[in-house]
């Protein structure tokens, strides 16, 4: 973002990597940077950290950091930070219009509206989220504030997750697969990583049914994308709505023709409002390390006294 630019070099001397990636920086400068700003699309990975001798503080723009290379970074005390509880209600905000717009088809009801055949015929009923009951995957912060919307619809909410989260009074299901068998409808609000690589495949899909519905604003590693595809393509589920892809911003052709698919381009936290908090957040995280003050959003791996 211009701004987050901007408010960077300020105050500090910056490098900026290209579309191939951050090798000619760390070549060029790789004994002089301290910090690295990142949004995660290009992987803070072990061979990058190991190229930064004076490397401090990694600020990720984002709430998931499963580009980084936390055990890498660990080992050699290096502080990572994210921007938390400043994009829950964005999110949240978002994944119940996305939850909407799946279960009532929206998207294809504007396209037929748009391609004339509302002049032939009326658009085919829908589902409804009326009878349906809600399966959490995920129960954190995000997780909750999107619970809390769906309540006011009155339908039910259960969850899963590692552990029962303290303070939630909804139903909660140690087992996925259980889960989903008593569901119709999966959202996934988990972080990514090896710990929920394709947790939702197709032994969970199966289990959901016919008339599943899943919606995805996790990351796109938490479902397994080759089994959605299968399921959605021959009726073992329902639909999907979907904001994260397995191999962002490429989307398999086999993805983008089923009729059945609200697909959107990463965009849950993606308002003028809720980027600006997020930029604002990766800069005072680095002013403050730097000023001497300890990060502000240090992640719980890291290895920073306050953490967690």
């Amino acid at each position: 973002m211009p701004a987050v630019d901007a408010a960077l070099a300020q105050t500090f001397v910056v490098h900026q990597a290209n579309a191939s990636g951050s090798a000619d920086i760390a070549f060029a400068y790789g004994d002089r940077i301290r910090a690295i700003a990142t949004r995660g699309r290009q992987k803070t990975d072990a061979a990058l950290i190991a190229r930064l001798p004076r490397l401090e503080i990694i600020s990720n723009f984002g709430v998931g950091y499963d580009s980084i290379d936390v055990p890498a970074a660990v080992s050699r005390g290096i502080v990572i930070t994210n921007t938390p509880d400043v994009l829950n209600e964005e999110v949240a905000d978002f994944t119940v219009g996305l939850l909407l717009s799946t279960i009532r088809e929206l998207p294809q009801a504007d396209r037929f509206l748009r391609d004339g055949k509302w002049l032939h015929g009326a658009y085919a009923l829908t589902q409804t989220l009326r009878d349906r009951t809600i399966g959490m995957v995920g129960m954190g912060r995000i997780g909750q504030a999107i619970a809390k919307r769906i309540a006011a619809f009155g339908v039910p909410i259960v969850y899963h997750s590692r552990k029962p989260q303290a303070g939630v009074s909804y139903k909660y299901y140690a087992d996925l697969k259980s889960m989903a068998s008593d569901v119709d409808t999966l959202i996934a609000i988990v972080p990514g990583g090896a710990a929920t690589r394709h947790m939702i495949n197709a032994e969970i899909l199966a289990a959901l049914g016919s008339r599943g519905i899943v919606i995805n604003v996790a990351r796109g590693s938490v479902v397994d994308q080759e089994a959605l595809i299968e399921a959605l393509r021959t009726g073992i589920i329902h639909g999907a709505g979907l904001d994260v892809f397995a191999d962002e911003p490429n989307v398999p052709s086999s993805l983008l023709v089923l009729p059945n698919a609200v697909l959107v381009p990463h965009v849950g936290s993606g308002t003028h409002h809720t980027r600006a908090v997020m930029g604002d957040l990766v800069v005072e995280n680095l002013r403050s390390w730097f000023a001497g003050k300890g990060p502000v959003t240090p992640v719980v791996e890291t290895p920073w006294p306050k953490a967690g």
